[in-house]
């Protein structure tokens, strides 16, 4: 970024303040359902797993849970868990064996995390998913029910990637991505993601004594992932960009995300004591539905058809559905019920839907009006092309 325009740039992501403003307080303080998520680097010592970490996240999340508060746990630090055990001098390069490495660690990472809480007289029970189960309507359902389950019964849900199983096409990639979505599926209050470092900068703090916290985010621009892109994570397959993207996703449903520092002492409790900590992302006003998260988050788009801007307009601040009218072009191959995203002229994605019709019968009716639907297409099941009930605006527009 240009030095000149850095002040500028900077004041419409975040506000530099040092107490934590009133509404900020009030979303920590009232949230009774909170997904944790913590990095590899927070769990990582000398290539193994640091006990002292996991023995201090769960006393304050059984603190937490001892206030009615319902806690899931997303933790990273399986593949470290397993180098530890096997005996290897690093991390392996093949899939398989990478694959192999996690299966062992998740075994130790959740006995030490069950020996942990039951020193505070509470249970964990193991979840392994790939974004495969979230993207088919009943198995994201069955997993969130199960969930829900599990915290009627006071037991903390400890989730984590199946990294044994997954292959390219059905990873979340990342445990912030999946953390997330996690937060999603739940209807979660806050999203609180535990790293090595204090929160985010405007430069990466472990190579420049310069750099300053971010303290609040209020918007999410293209400016922000690019500063965030250069401040990586070592030890974990995500660095600060995944934190930003997931702090995108889920903002854009309504719901708050923190970004701290796992080690310092009582990170937690001190954070639901009114404490400002890290750096707040600000959530948009208003919750999507259950429904309109899954088909906004969980699902992997099939193509994407390209609305003018009257379309753009009359869903973004009409809601309006979507209509043969709007739609300018289409991309990719797929069929009726597929989830697509809609992108304005700039190619810039709003959102995503499940689509009425399929690629080829969009491309026959674009740009025309409903009532000639028919006489295209020889029959007329639906005047929308994506119907607003099956469609969620993704995008900072929201």
């Amino acid at each position: 970024m240009a030095s000149k325009n850095s002040n500028k740039t900077f004041c419409c992501y975040y506000k530099n303040i040092s107490y934590m403003k009133a509404d900020e307080k009030l979303m920590i303080a009232s949230s009774k359902r909170v997904v944790i998520k913590i990095g590899s680097n927070v769990l990582t010592q000398d290539n193994g797993l640091n006990l002292n970490v996991i023995g201090s996240i769960s006393r304050q999340i059984s603190m937490l849970m001892d206030k009615k508060i319902e806690v899931i746990l997303v933790s990273s630090g399986a593949m470290a868990s397993g180098i530890k055990k096997i005996g290897l001098s690093k991390r392996p390069d093949e899939i398989p064996k990478r694959q192999a490495v996690a299966a062992v660690g998740q075994a130790g990472l959740i006995m030490e995390y069950e020996k942990a809480f039951e020193r505070f007289d509470k249970k964990v029970a193991q979840i392994l998913l790939t974004s495969d189960d979230l993207s088919n309507r009943k198995r994201y359902l069955n997993a969130r029910n199960t969930i829900y389950t599990l915290l009627s019964w006071k037991v903390v849900p400890v989730i984590n990637e199946n990294d044994t199983v997954a292959i390219e096409e059905i990873k979340f990639g990342d445990n912030d991505n999946l953390a997330a979505m996690i937060a999603l599926l739940l209807d979660a209050d806050i999203l609180i993601t535990l790293t090595d470092i204090e929160g985010l900068y405007d430069k990466d703090p472990r190579n420049n004594p310069e750099a300053s916290l971010i303290p609040t985010v209020e918007s999410i621009s293209k400016n922000l992932e690019k500063l965030a892109g250069g401040i990586a994570g070592p030890l974990g397959t995500g660095g600060m960009l995944t934190k930003i993207m997931a702090a995108k996703k889920v903002t854009a449903a309504g719901i708050p995300m923190i970004i701290a520092k796992g080690e310092k002492p009582d990170i937690l409790t001190r954070l639901f004591a009114g404490e400002k900590h890290g750096t707040f992302f600000v959530p948009k006003k208003g919750r999507l539905s259950r429904k309109k998260c899954w088909i906004g988050y969980s699902l992997k788009p099939q193509g994407a058809v390209i609305i003018d801007d009257g379309a753009v307009s009359a869903i973004i601040n009409e809601g309006k559905s979507l209509l043969p009218g709007g739609v300018i072009g289409v991309e990719g191959e797929f069929k009726e019920g597929a989830p697509v995203e809609f992108c304005n002229s700039n190619n810039e994605v709003i959102g995503m839907g499940l689509v009425n019709y399929s690629s080829a019968d969009i491309i026959k009716i674009m740009g025309l009006k409903t009532s000639r639907i028919k006489e295209k297409l020889g029959h007329k099941p639906y005047d929308e092309i994506i119907h607003r009930d099956n469609l969620a605006l993704t995008a900072e527009c929201r």
